[in-house]
């Protein structure tokens, strides 16, 4: 006599295997020989940030957070989206316009502009994995270039 009792305990250690799996591939992507995570690098409290910046995409908020408390980085980045005539002088500008002190005002265009967001999250990355300004800078320009004029020399 078969009873639906006996076939869930032969089901159940296949289920689990499966789940066993799938949650020793996401632990290794976490593990400490995995690519370095975005904690590791200095960024501003997601609570500092604009409404608008808090209802954006995760990687748009990450670059945000990135550009204010980075802007020695990104100062010395260009941007390639044709922000310049708008007055934007470093990939910086486009999300910063202006900040004295702990006093930051915003600028809204990185909100809609992936090359900003772009610039941004690859300069995270090869931050992430020890480059120097030198070689991101050199990084960002022969990637971004195709895309229209730097808005910085």
């Amino acid at each position: 006599m078969t009873s639906g009792f006996r076939d869930h305990k032969t089901k159940f250690p296949v289920a689990a295997l499966a789940v066993l799996g799938i949650l020793t591939v996401l632990l290794a992507a976490c593990s400490p020989n995995g690519a370095p995570s975005i904690s590791d690098l200095k960024m501003a409290p997601m609570a500092d940030m604009p409404l608008e910046v808090k209802e954006a995409a995760v990687t748009v908020r990450e670059a945000y957070q990135f550009a204010a408390a980075n802007p020695e980085v990104l100062q010395k980045l260009p941007c390639y989206c044709g922000c310049g005539p708008m007055g934007h002088t470093s990939n910086y500008s486009c999300y910063v316009q202006s900040a004295e002190g702990e006093d930051i005002v915003f600028d809204t265009h990185a909100l809609g502009c992936g090359i900003c967001v772009d610039i941004t999250q690859d300069a995270m990355r090869m931050l992430q994995d020890g480059k120097t300004m030198t070689e991101i800078r050199a990084a960002i320009d022969a990637d971004y270039s195709r895309f229209g004029p730097s808005n910085m020399p």
